[in-house]
């Protein structure tokens, strides 16, 4: 199964896709409904950025000097990088490239193979970058849970420095939970994500707005970008070094547009401008004030958790639980984001198909990978115990997601030169600043890499390897298959008038639209009979998050009894073959349940020295092919009218 070279995923009958939408479709409902939703849901990860940003950037592992030249050149990159990242990147240019309403690597991948594909030659290398750009988030998805809970729960020892060895147990007891749940659903608590998030960015801003009253100048400081300028003409070796900190106030900016089909553009757009951004600001700027209205020596010290600082004494245990209770709410959100990004790379034929459960039957979005979670559990555990304080995690923090920004940014420039066909001085312009402030970033992260940032990357390569393993070895098995198939019409001729016809209808699932399933040549070799109707079923996950029903299912009649049926599914969307065929008209009757069987080919793959893949990649895709989660589920397949028929193929 490939997308690089058909534009479509084949789904066959035994291991390849599994979609179950990425959070249902429906954007419906009034503007502040769903801008509060976007609070809740979209904003978490940047929102929880204030609590350690700052603080890395001056007390993390290339320490600055809290003064005004520092402090002033800091706040104007985080301005400025909000303004331009986020707001201009991301908000204004690359949210306009949906793939029918939906966003993300993987669905911006889809739209420009859809577009491109056999209209340049190098498609295949765009695709090899949005896949890698999936890989990483896989590795910025463990992170994220990481730093963040224990991030807040540091917030403790500014309390009571007692509370010191309680940090690491109190928050891997807090991940463990909130990992246990996923399966219960989220929908339920979904409903307190929006109130709780708007309670903490407001808290956000009235923290900052009291200390910025200490230090007015701080605002006009803040906007003025020659402060930023003039931190790199001032020291241009530590400027450098900071922005690997200062990204941290940004990371989260991908989430926008992977959200994107949750909401819609407008209140996801509406939220940021008129409440996300000010409220961060606010605060960044209150803790810059804060520390500019005091003696050097103090700074020092409180630069060292200024977010929990910024509180009276006795507000900062209730503001450690409202921070804890955001950051689980940003975890929460990239949790989700794990399981969607899963499921759309299911569908497009880069991962194996695996069990995705359903925790809403309203919400369509509301899903549960087990083998994900557990292990994204694992993982972030593993991460906690060996980094752990939050100020280590952050040396690992920010390299996969500035090498995400840095795929986006190439992707969305494929889209404005060659798709929409921009004026070429204004998108050439554009993408000089975008590309000139993702390679800073980029650089600064890259000297993260000894001292943690080589955890994502390490994810990241081996989450590609999976996953190109696995789309080179589907497209590889099929094209073996295929090299065998026998002509639909010349098996009709030759087999079907002396086999024995048995009454029914028998469902064969097979990969190619073309030829003989090699289900239906096993079971007349061994069986001897053919039934009454015969359907030749292929499933077909299109480029596209949804396909409308009138296009679902297309027919061909060769006589005889026999039907070659094709059904389309968007890449968010959940097959249900029965479901499907009950709706195909001009077959026959209609399909009842206890009169029709469904054939399933299982193939057991024998690793060999033909040219196509190494060895040891073939072992690898064998070995997902093994363990890959039966088709029968994914198709939504009646258990007791199942046949499995095996066979062996070399690739």
């Amino acid at each position: 199964m490939s997308v690089t070279e058909t534009g479509t995923a084949v789904v066959d009958g035994e291991h390849t896709a599994d979609p179950h939408g990425a959070h249902g479709h429906a954007h419906g409902g009034p503007l502040y409904k769903m801008a509060i939703g976007a609070i809740g849901i979209v904003y978490g990860d940047i929102g929880t950025s204030p609590i350690y940003a700052f603080r890395e950037t001056f007390a993390g592992h290339h320490e600055l000097a809290p003064d005004q030249l520092h402090i002033f050149g800091v706040m104007s990159l985080i301005f400025w990088s909000m303004l331009i990242i986020v707001a201009i990147k991301y908000l204004t240019v690359i949210m306009r490239a949906d793939n029918k309403g939906e966003g993300g690597s993987l669905a911006l991948l889809a739209l420009i193979n859809r577009s491109l594909s056999g209209r340049v030659s190098w498609t295949g290398g765009i695709v090899l970058l949005g896949v890698f750009a999936t890989a990483l988030f896989y590795g910025d998805s463990m992170i994220t849970p990481a730093i963040s809970v224990l991030s807040a729960v540091e917030g403790l020892t500014t309390v009571q420095a007692s509370f010191e060895p309680f940090v690491i147990p109190v928050a891997i007891g807090i991940l463990v939970g909130l990992f246990s749940i996923q399966s219960r659903g989220t929908a339920k608590v979904g409903l307190l994500f929006g109130p709780i998030m708007i309670v903490y960015f407001l808290t956000l801003a009235v923290l900052g707005s009291m200390h910025i009253l200490d230090h007015p100048a701080v605002i006009l400081n803040t906007f003025n970008p020659w402060n930023a300028l003039n931190f790199y003409i001032q020291e241009p070796v530590r400027a450098f070094i900071a922005m690997g900190s200062v990204v941290l106030a940004v990371t989260g900016a991908e989430a926008l547009y992977s959200d994107m089909g949750h909401f819609g553009r407008r209140p996801i757009r509406v939220s940021w401008i008129y409440f996300v951004m000010p409220a961060l600001l606010l605060n960044y700027m209150g803790q810059a004030a804060m520390l500019l209205s005091q003696t050097p020596a103090e700074a020092v010290e409180t630069v060292k958790n200024p977010f929990f600082y910024m509180a009276p004494d006795m507000l900062r245990l209730p503001l450690v639980l409202l921070a804890t209770l955001a950051t689980i709410i940003a975890s929460q959100a990239v949790i989700s984001g794990a399981f969607s990004v899963t499921q759309q790379a299911i569908q497009l034929g880069f991962v194996p198909r695996l069990r995705i459960e359903h925790t809403s039957e309203r919400a369509a979005g509301q899903i549960y990978i087990p083998v994900v979670n557990w292990a994204l559990l694992v993982m972030v555990i593993l991460l906690v115990l060996t980094f752990r304080t939050s100020s280590n995690l952050a040396a690992a923090y920010g390299i996969a997601v500035t090498g995400a920004m840095l795929i986006d940014g190439v992707l969305i420039s494929v889209v404005l030169l060659l798709m929409w066909k921009w004026n070429r001085v204004l998108v050439i312009s554009m993408l000089v600043v975008f590309f000139g402030i993702d390679l800073l970033y980029f650089g600064a992260n890259l000297l993260k890499v000894p001292d943690g940032g080589w955890f994502p990357l390490l994810i990241g390569a081996i989450a590609f390897t999976l996953l190109t393993t696995w789309a080179k070895g589907r497209q590889l098995m099929i094209a073996r298959m295929n090299e065998a198939s026998l002509p639909m019409e010349i098996f009709i001729k030759s087999a079907a008038p002396s086999a024995a016809r048995v009454p029914g209808t028998a469902v064969f699932m097979t990969s190619s639209p073309n030829g003989v399933p090699h289900a239906l040549l096993h079971n007349l070799k061994h069986n001897k009979v053919l039934h009454e109707r015969v359907f030749l079923v292929t499933v077909r996950i299109e480029d596209v998050p949804y396909v409308p029903q009138e296009k679902r299912s297309s027919m061909e009649e060769y006589g005889s009894g026999f039907y070659r049926i094709i059904l389309r599914y968007g890449f968010m969307e959940e097959v249900d073959v029965p479901a499907a065929l009950a709706k195909v008209k001009g077959c026959g009757p209609t399909c009842k349940t206890m009169e029709t069987s469904y054939f399933l080919a299982r193939q057991t793959l024998l690793a060999s020295a033909r040219p196509g893949m190494a060895i040891w990649r073939e072992k690898l895709f064998a070995w997902m092919l093994r363990n890959a989660e039966g088709a029968m589920e994914f198709f939504k397949l009646p258990t007791n009218r199942v046949v499995e028929l095996g066979s062996q193929v070399e690739i």
